[in-house]
């Protein structure tokens, strides 16, 4: 029974992969083409419709946006570590089980908030530097 669903799986795969047509448009382009190209669709969007994009108005808005969401971040991060940290020393031993497991997403909260903020940032101040280098 278990053979002949691993068979039937694979032949499902095996038949998917024949009847599917894999069609990929990325055209071999290197980095210098990616800017181009979208500095290209700026200005026939600012062309075309009348309206203006200004890429240093753009570039303020996105740095508003994160340093908004990285403070609500961080005030969130400080309010849960202080509840957590105030029913640490005040709960029985039962609590503090309980609050030592809940600390464990509290943690991977905090890595993948402030994690994922350093990551944009990196990528931002590289693709900075490659633009106006």
């Amino acid at each position: 029974m278990k053979n002949k669903f691993i068979f039937t799986m694979i032949f499902v795969v095996l038949l998917t992969s024949i009847f599917i047509d894999n069609i990929v448009y990325a055209e071999n382009s290197g980095l210098s083409q990616i800017i181009s190209g979208g500095d290209e669709f700026m200005e026939k969007g600012s062309t075309s419709s009348g309206i203006i994009f200004d890429k240093e108005k753009m570039k303020n808005t996105s740095n508003t946006i994160a340093n908004i969401l990285i403070a609500i971040g961080t005030v969130i991060a400080v309010i849960v570590s202080s509840i957590l940290g105030i029913k640490f020393m005040i709960g029985s031993v039962e609590e503090k089980a309980q609050i030592k497991e809940a600390l464990v997403p509290f943690i991977i909260g905090c890595i993948v908030i402030f994690g994922a903020f350093t990551i944009w940032k990196i990528f931002v101040n590289i693709g900075n530097g490659i633009v106006t280098g």
